[in-house]
């Protein structure tokens, strides 16, 4: 089975334009993002899905530059532009990662495909987000193609077509659906912020990359960042209002399967 990462990735975030292009230890932030799942040891072809819209040219050419396979599709629709892009790329098992997670640990990657991959017979989606444990920024899911395919076909629901995976995993009584928890029992997923919206994020994000990155040495690992955080409290404050603010917020009416405690709204903002 050949299995296909694709990264979603575009210029045009409402809240911090352009994120996906800003530097990090000397390189791009997508770029750094795209080294981080290609470390993972799982084989996989790791593709960037961007937009058709002018906007979205240097993200294209930054993925030709460095020999990224590139996938141009749906500016909005981005269950379209996934699909397509898994289909364009001969995907069986097909992977998302949104391109806001560049602090995302290579060993969960393997960890989520490798259940899948472990247990295809049997499931129809594996995530480590229902219920999320790890922290916020180390988002993984895995489908057969078929499966994405199901929901390209017979999602409507605006939320359904804007996130992908929703029409999946809100129906739990028609797809087979499993759940990879963080192996230390523990959940920070609302205390641990590592994913990129606002510009706190860039900044502490930034810090890790500047007090962590070598490239001359392995990607550093979620345990490397928790110990840095441990070690240097003030890091982890600069996007502490964002802590649990996610996406979940915006649809609390019309999703069924996420509950109120499961995001907040920012803090002190």
């Amino acid at each position: 089975m050949k299995t296909v990462v694709v990264v979603q990735a575009r210029t045009g975030s409402s809240r911090l334009p352009g994120k996906v292009l800003m530097p990090l230890s000397g390189e791009p932030l997508l770029l750094r993002m795209v080294e981080r799942v290609g470390a993972a040891h799982t084989p996989s072809q790791v593709v960037v899905a961007t937009t058709t819209d002018a906007s979205d040219d240097p993200v294209a050419e930054l993925c030709r530059s460095h020999q990224i396979a590139c996938f141009r599709g749906h500016p909005t629709d981005l269950l379209d532009r996934h699909y397509r892009a898994a289909q364009a790329f001969g995907a069986d098992v097909v992977v998302k990662i949104p391109s806001d997670c560049p602090l995302i640990d290579p060993a969960v990657i393997d960890r989520v495909i490798g259940h899948y991959l472990a247990n295809a017979a049997a499931v129809d989606f594996v995530s480590n987000l229902h219920p999320a444990t790890y922290p916020d920024g180390n988002d993984v899911e895995v489908m057969p193609l078929a499966v994405l395919e199901t929901a390209h076909r017979e999602a409507t629901r605006a939320l359904e077509r804007e996130h992908t995976t929703p029409f999946i995993w809100e129906q739990p009584t028609r797809f087979r659906l499993a759940n990879v928890e963080w192996e230390l029992g523990l959940d920070y997923s609302m205390s641990h912020r590592f994913t990129i919206d606002y510009a706190e994020d860039y900044e502490m994000i930034r810090a890790v990359y500047e007090a962590l990155y070598r490239s001359d040495a392995a990607p550093f690992s979620l345990g490397d960042i928790l110990a840095l955080l441990e070690e240097r409290p003030e890091i982890a404050e600069i996007n502490r209002a964002y802590a649990g603010v996610n996406w979940y917020r915006h649809h609390l009416d019309e999703l069924r399967t996420i509950d109120r405690d499961q995001t907040r709204a920012v803090v002190g903002k």
